[in-house]
């Protein structure tokens, strides 16, 4: 993709420059690579909104789906195909990608994170399955690694029949930044 056609994508998501794809060198950097977590690239939204804003010390990233670098991942329902497990590598994703978001609004700079405040999770699940919480696990202990105490949180888990591109999973999240 040229350069000309990656400015408005990056534009929408929060004025990534080469610097926010790669991140600085902070303790929370050192941190990812300590547990070998390489982040994906932040998405750009696909409909009318933006990946996040930013309001005061808060930043509230828009819900992100289980994609690396545009793939979709971990496609279908919990309770029909999608184990518990696979769920919780669905959050893990979100997670990541909620991150790749964070540290574009941060300036690239995750040290700037003071806090995890709140993850909402969706799953798409049957009728009959109630293990939510257990699946949007997979993103909060994300955030609980990464973060240590700052990343433990206040969290919806809820069961939804669809979500877009018939992914397993859905996370947004609320940080503050110091």
């Amino acid at each position: 993709m040229s350069s000309a056609g990656a400015s408005p994508i990056l534009a929408v998501i929060g004025g990534l420059s080469g610097q926010g794809e790669t991140g600085m060198s902070g303790r929370i950097e050192a941190r990812l690579n300590e547990l070998g977590i390489e982040l994906p690239l932040a998405a750009a939204p696909i409909a009318n909104y933006v990946g996040y804003t930013v309001a005061g010390n808060l930043v509230i990233v828009s819900g992100q789906i289980s994609v690396w670098n545009g793939e979709r991942r971990f496609v279908g329902k919990l309770g029909a195909g999608i184990s518990i497990v696979e769920g919780q590598q669905a959050a893990r994703l979100c997670a990541l990608n909620l991150l790749a978001h964070l540290r574009a609004a941060a300036g690239g700079d995750l040290d700037r994170v003071r806090r995890v405040l709140r993850l909402g999770g969706f799953v798409n699940c049957t009728p009959d399955f109630t293990d939510m919480p257990q699946v949007v696990n997979g993103a909060s202990d994300l955030m609980v690694e990464v973060f240590g105490d700052a990343g433990r949180h206040a969290r919806a888990a809820v069961g939804v029949s669809a979500l877009p591109g018939g992914v397993a999973v859905e996370v947004e999240g609320t940080f503050e930044l110091g």
